[in-house]
């Protein structure tokens, strides 16, 4: 019998197992890899709702609105900055130590810093200070989630067996961004209903600090999965690079770039109907905030579905063909998006934000299979998370920026849906060149 390998610290299981044992580590590792990153994605999402709602008025309250409103989703753009040197700091130690320990980290980082998020003070008490801290911690969160992806989405792919079944089983961990989303806005809901000024004084603080006790469920789980079969192999042979970061961006500088620009379709929009919406909503159409949260929720909600059904289907149809219907049907969608806003009928508005993560679904869905088949398994961590969290500094990071200032300077929502649009072709311009590797044996 094999014994087991260490790798700078890491064990890594030897013994081949059974089909049994492959199918109960397969589920492992899925569920492992969900809940973790379900919780870092509460974590972020989590700072994101509260920009939207409270963070301009207890961090800038001598400022405009406006500007107010210009200067949290500054901070809250510092996040995004944050997620590629996330990906190249745990890309490096996931091809090198593991799958399994690099993502305990980022969990354990992602968590902390979240806590600490709840124990910021405000402008009344320590002035610009306290956006000093919150911009640090916002840093450490981005961070913690740029390294994140890469590692939950190898750790569930390189344990499916099936070439044939890769996109369906790399989408569970995607949707870690419906639930981490439904979590967070359920919570900021939750609290949110406090009598008079408790939310805005104090209650805000409280979804934060329930983050400390999610990383302990999600650490519980995590722990109890094994490193995965590619990566066993991968130290079997010896193919462990010294430096993987370095040789990804040598070999796989085409795939990395391709895979930014793929994003950009589906990240800033995404961040467009999920924060921008709180700021333009209630300082622009001057809908309840409970409104817009019980909207988010319900898109959420339907995400669950619709991510891994379009992982599944981009196994049958090709990856490639099924990021292109999305992007495609986001293009679109952003204008009527902001027409159904605007119309100021309550169902009709409902409507817009409900579904308004469909679009979006059918691109994450086989995205993570889509950007991670592109590179090859000793480099995989790296190149694919970097190619990843770089759409963080062109999409999702500036999006609500963006979007804020476009509709301060044009006064109409329409100019939004414009640079959706444009989004939507540079992705369909990148997959269109991207390889599809949908059925075939990767290493």
């Amino acid at each position: 019998m094999a014994s087991p390998i260490a790798v700078a610290g890491t064990r890594v299981s030897g013994p081949a197992l059974s089909e049994h044992e492959h199918r109960v580590q397969l589920r492992r590792a899925v569920i492992a890899s969900t809940v973790g990153t379900a919780i870092e994605w509460y974590d972020f999402f989590l700072y994101s709702t509260m920009t939207g709602l409270v963070f301009a008025k207890l961090f800038f309250p001598n400022s405009d609105p406006f500007v107010g409103t210009l200067n949290a989703f500054g901070i809250y753009a510092v996040g995004f900055a944050a997620r590629p040197v996330g990906a190249a700091i745990f890309g490096h130690y996931g091809d090198r130590i593991g799958r399994k320990s690099t993502l305990i980290a980022t969990l354990m980082l992602m968590g902390i810093a979240t806590f600490l998020v709840a124990l910021v003070p405000t402008y009344t008490t320590i002035g610009v200070w306290g956006a000093v801290f919150l911009t640090v911690l916002r840093f450490i969160q981005g961070v913690g989630v740029g390294g994140e992806w890469g590692g939950s989405v190898l750790m569930s792919m390189e344990w499916a067996r099936s070439s044939k079944s890769r996109g369906f089983v790399a989408s569970w961990p995607q949707l870690g961004v419906p639930l981490g989303l439904f979590l967070a806005n359920l919570a900021v809901l939750a609290f949110s209903r406090m009598s008079g000024d408790a939310f805005l004084t104090w209650g805000w603080r409280i979804p934060f600090a329930l983050s400390l006790l999610l990383v302990g469920i999600g650490l519980y789980i995590r722990l109890g999965i094994l490193e995965t079969p590619v990566f066993t192999r991968l130290v079997a042979d010896k193919r462990v690079v010294r430096a993987p970061m370095r040789e990804s961006l040598r070999r796989h500088s085409r795939e990395i770039i391709l895979s930014a620009l793929a994003r950009m379709a589906e990240q800033a929009p995404f961040y467009v109907f999920t924060a921008f919406v709180f700021s333009y909503g209630t300082g622009t159409l001057h809908v309840s905030r409970d409104f817009l949260l019980g909207g988010v929720l319900t898109a959420a909600v339907l995400s669950l579905v619709a991510v891994p059904l379009s992982g599944h289907l981009s196994d049958r149809i090709g990856r490639r063909k099924m990021y292109l219907i999305g992007a495609a049907a986001t293009g679109v969608f952003g204008f009527a998006y902001f027409g159904l806003l605007n119309t100021g009928v309550p169902l009709l508005m409902f409507i817009a934000i409900m579904l308004s993560n469909i679009p979006h679904d059918m691109m994450y869905g086989p995205q993570a299979a889509l950007i991670a088949e592109s590179f090859t398994g000793h480099l995989r961590y790296s190149g694919a998370s970097l190619g990843y969290q770089l759409a963080s500094l062109i999409a999702g990071g500036p999006a609500p920026l963006i979007a804020t200032w476009l509709l301060g300077r044009t006064h109409t929502a329409y100019s939004i849906a414009a640079y959706i649009l444009f989004c939507s072709v540079c992705s369909l311009v990148a997959v269109a060149m991207m390889r599809d590797h949908t059925g075939k044996d990767i290493d």
